[in-house]
C-alpha cells in the first residue's frame, strides 16, 4: 500500500490512479493531520509525502516519522515545488528517501517509487554480521550492542551493514550517499555527516569505531 498526502485533489487523484494503474495499492491523504492519524493504526510499505500541506506540514510529518520508534524506517518520498532547492535539501537531511519536482511525470513517480522499494528488500547475501560486541542480525533487520537491541533508522542499518561488509575500508561522501541513499550525492547537504554522527552516538561505546578519514569521508575500524 502506498500513501499519497497531497492537499491538491487533482494531483492526489492521479497519483493514486498512476499507482492503481501499475499494480499498486494506493491510498490518499488531503491533509498532514489525518495521515498522521491514520498512521497510528497501519503501516504503509511507502509514503508520498508533498512538503506544503495545510496544519502538519511535510517536513514536520518527516520529522515525526524518523523520530519514531515504532515507523522510523518508514520509506518517504518527498514531494517539493520546482526550484524549491531548500526544501530538497532539508528533506534529503530529515531522511527522505527520494524527492519528485512538482510538476512531475507519471512516469517519473512511478519509477521512483519503485526504486525505493528495491532498495528497501532486504539482503540475502548474509545472515548477520559481527564485530566486537555489535551484531547486526540482517534478515529480521535488529541491530544489538552487547545483546542489547538499538533502535536504527534504515539509512543508520544501512550505513553500518556497508562500513560493516567492509572493515577498514574508507568511504567517501559521494560513495556512501550513492550505495545507501541510491542517488548522486548533494555537495550542499550536511545527510552523510548527520546521520554519521546519530549512528555513533547510537553505538554507544563503540561509536568510536567509524573513523572520520580527513578529506575523505569515513571508515570503520576492523575489530575481532
Amino acid at each position: 500500500m502506498i500513501w499519497c498526502v497531497e492537499d491538491d485533489t487533482a494531483i492526489r487523484e492521479i497519483e493514486v490512479y498512476a499507482l492503481q494503474s501499475t499494480g499498486f495499492e494506493a491510498r490518499g491523504f488531503a491533509d498532514g493531520t489525518s495521515f498522521w492519524e491514520a498512521l497510528q493504526n497501519e503501516r504503509p510499505e511507502l509514503v508520498i509525502l508533498d512538503v506544503m500541506l495545510p496544519g502538519i506540514d511535510g517536513v514536520e510529518l518527516l520529522r515525526k516519522i524518523r523520530a519514531s520508534s515504532d515507523f522510523g524506517d518508514l520509506p518517504v518520498i518527498m514531494a517539493t515545488a520546482k526550484g524549491a532547492e531548500y526544501d530538497k535539501i532539508q528533506s534529503l537531511d530529515l531522511g527522505a528517501d527520494d524527492y519528485v519536482v512538482k510538476p512531475f511525470g507519471v512516469m517519473e513517480l512511478i519509477s521512483r517509487v519503485k526504486a525505493v522499494l528495491r532498495r528497501y528488500q532486504p539482503a540475502k547475501t548474509a545472515s548477520e554480521l559481527k564485530m566486537g560486541g555489535i551484531l547486526l542480525l540482517l534478515d529480521e533487520r535488529i541491530a544489538t550492542i552487547d545483546g542489547e537491541r538499538i533502535q536504527l533508522t534504515y539509512k543508520e542499518f544501512e550505513l553500518l551493514r556497508l562500513f560493516m561488509t567492509h572493515p577498514g575500508m574508507a568511504f567517501t561522501r559521494e560513495q556512501l550517499f550513492a550505495d545507501v541513499w541510491g542517488m548522486d550525492y548533494a555537495g550542499e547537504t550536511r545527510t552523510v555527516d548527520m546521520h554519521i554522527r546519530t549512528l555513533r552516538q547510537k553505538l554507544g561505546k563503540y561509536g568510536h569505531l567509524i573513523e572520520t578519514v580527513h578529506r575523505v569521508g569515513y571508515r570503520m575500524e576492523k575489530v575481532e
